[in-house]
């Protein structure tokens, strides 16, 4: 999943893909670098950041999956928490709802995804942007944000939605320490159980600059593949980043040897 930032202060790309032309145009790159899902937002999310009216996201990202939806057939998502922007990039050519509040913050948002059928990523996050970064705070960070997703599955099945219809994504960097981040990444595997497809959002965040000292968000790209790497193995479904160039090249190699292993090809050799 590449990300389309048409925003002027998300925290990696802010007001690089603000205007309609740039945005296409970096979108059409990163499925030449060989996206599957491009994943078109128009309020930022990170810690911090002021929530944006309705007509003005409409306004930054409907030209946008407009056009790109003229180009080409792959999967578009729209990052939003508003059913009225939802319902308009759905109505437009988007696939997929990405829903950082995982349908809490817009009560109408659940009838927009059964009225399109869609996919829905429902997302953990404690709080809200502006202050999920203030105290976060688990007696058990991983079973707290699987029981939440536990949660907005079963709402939305009482809803008459299919959770084969649900992503889950436990929120990387959404109100969550380095110690949080860290815990959720290796026991990754306990969410599959959940019977729903696993996304996990790990490009270029701050607990990867608290790791290896990068301060600059686009200086995290190497450790933005280790992280991916280890994602896949423990059996994330999709991976959303900004660099897709470099994250398809890497997940060729892991895929390779995933499935050399699950072949039964690999064999353990000891030496005296």
């Amino acid at each position: 999943m590449g990300v389309v930032n048409c925003t002027p202060d998300s925290f990696s790309d802010g007001g690089l893909f603000l205007q309609t032309e740039k945005a296409v145009s970096h979108a059409m790159s990163l499925l030449e670098a060989g996206a599957d899902i491009l994943d078109i937002g128009g309020e930022s999310t990170r810690p911090f950041s002021e929530p944006v009216d309705l007509e003005e996201e409409k306004r930054r990202v409907i030209p946008v999956i407009k056009e790109i939806r003229k180009r080409t057939k792959t999967l578009i998502s729209v990052d939003t928490q508003k059913a009225g922007v939802a319902r308009a990039a759905l109505s437009v050519g988007a696939d997929i709802v990405n829903d950082v509040s995982a349908l809490r913050a817009d009560p109408d948002m659940a009838e927009v995804i059964k009225d399109f059928k869609c996919p829905v990523c429902l997302m953990h996050m404690k709080g809200t942007p502006r202050d999920m970064q203030v105290a976060p705070s688990y007696n058990d960070c991983v079973k707290e944000v699987y029981d939440f997703l536990e949660e907005r599955l079963n709402y939305i099945e009482s809803l008459g939605i299919s959770r084969e219809m649900a992503i889950v994504d436990p929120g990387i960097g959404f109100g969550k320490r380095l110690n949080h981040n860290l815990e959720l990444l290796a026991n990754l595997d306990y969410f599959k159980s959940l019977g729903a497809k696993v996304l996990i959002g790990v490009s270029r965040k701050s607990f990867l600059g608290e790791i290896t000292g990068l301060k600059d968000p686009k200086e995290r790209d190497i450790p933005t593949l280790g992280a991916v790497a280890w994602s896949v193995i423990r059996g994330a479904d999709i991976v959303r980043v900004h660099n897709v160039d470099w994250t398809r090249r890497l997940l060729q190699v892991v895929e390779a040897l995933m499935e050399h292993v699950r072949n039964g090809q690999h064999m353990s050799i000891c030496r005296k």
